[in-house]
């Protein structure tokens, strides 16, 4: 009975949000493509959340079936033409199509319009992310402190760099900041690189070179983190801590700000697990982010849309990535074939695939060993 039970509350603690949070982001995704397509004239066979069976679906009365679908950790739309839903084209079949239906199909589509439909994924994973953003904040606004520093922890990089309570930062490496968080933000993902904290003390500015300390912390869930820090703490007196009211158009200006700072701090990882500043460790596959969601959504449905954002970022971005197979690797192709003339050739293309699928399909493999090593300590 307890194992029953401990198995309900796993599934509907973790894999419910988890289902959920991915079906939105997929959903939005797969119809960023079915709209653009359908804008372009391009005929398309299948709408499908999820791969393998189809569960349940309808077709409509353009011909596209729209369907749920067994494996519920991706989705896709196959266009009229495509010999897969990966969106590889069919050249033998598309050839021997009449020519009014040969220009319904995605090969013979024009390349601006093939471009516009596979970029309009990924963008609008971006969208998503920007509205849900803009509605947080116009509903709740958003807490900000300003940068003032109450507290120096010993043996930091601020303390051993002369940082004092009081001082005022206004600046890092020579870019404005206005509040606490935005230190935060800059600091974190700049472990042991050196930076320069300009700082106002007594009417003066202060230029004070230092390197944040690789630091790893434990969240309020427990999960391991690394990032660097610098050793400042600000409280309700210095910092004035108090939030900020947005009006609608304001609150999507903010949404597009932070859906921004995601894509930064993404490339920053990046370059940080390049250089050997962060260790590869942290890269999750989907057990850690069914954790993820499993854990915001006991903060709140807020708490779980806004990991819902974050990640429709993450994928958007991973999409435009230049890997065959993902939208990325096809644009690459249509640049290619924007400057020769003409498209590249079926066999490249396949051998391409074949090698994208083998690196999407490593990254996954290396990404869920890692979540595996956290469950296991």
């Amino acid at each position: 009975m307890e194992m029953l039970a401990g198995s309900l509350g796993f599934l509907t603690g973790y894999i419910v949000p988890f289902l959920l949070v991915l079906t939105l982001i997929v959903f939005v995704h797969e119809m960023g493509h079915y709209l653009a397509g359908r804008w372009s004239g391009i005929g398309i066979t299948a709408f499908s959340v999820g791969f393998g069976p189809e569960l349940l679906g309808f077709t409509d009365r353009h011909g596209t079936r729209w369907k749920l679908s067994a494996i519920p950790l991706g989705g896709y739309v196959k266009f009229l033409g495509d010999d897969d839903p990966a969106s590889i084209p069919d050249y033998k079949s598309v050839a021997g199509l009449p020519e009014e239906v040969r220009k319904r199909t995605f090969l013979g589509a024009a390349l601006w319009k093939r471009a516009v439909t596979v970029a309009a994924g990924p963008i609008a994973n971006f969208v998503l992310a920007i509205a849900i953003f803009a509605v947080m904040f116009a509903i709740y606004g958003r807490q900000v402190a300003d940068p003032v520093v109450a507290e120096v922890r010993p043996d930091s990089a601020a303390a051993e760099a002369g940082v004092q309570p009081g001082d005022l930062l206004v600046a890092l490496d020579g870019m404005p900041v206005t509040t606490f968080d935005d230190v935060r933000r800059y600091v974190s993902v700049r472990p042991e690189l050196k930076i320069t904290v300009t700082v106002r003390r007594a009417g003066a500015d202060l230029d004070l070179p230092m390197v944040p300390k690789r630091t790893e912390i434990t969240d309020q869930f427990g999960n391991k983190v690394e990032l660097g820090l610098i050793g400042i703490v600000t409280n309700q007196e210095a910092g004035n801590f108090r939030i900020v009211e947005y009006g609608p158009i304001e609150a999507v200006g903010q949404g597009v700000v932070q859906s921004w700072h995601i894509v930064t701090g993404t490339f920053d990882y990046i370059s940080n697990l390049l250089t050997g500043r962060m260790k590869a460790d942290q890269l999750g596959g989907p057990i850690r982010v069914a954790q993820a969601s499993g854990q915001m959504a006991t903060l709140g449905v807020a708490a779980l849309l806004q990991l819902a954002a974050v990640l429709s970022v993450s994928i958007g971005l991973l999409n435009l990535m230049p890997v065959p197979v993902l939208d990325g690797g096809h644009l690459m192709f249509y640049a290619v074939e924007a400057v020769r003339g003409r498209p590249v050739g079926p066999g490249a293309q396949e051998i391409a695939f074949r090698i994208g699928m083998a690196l999407v399909l490593m990254l996954m493999v290396f990404a869920t060993w890692n979540d595996i090593s956290m469950l296991l300590g």
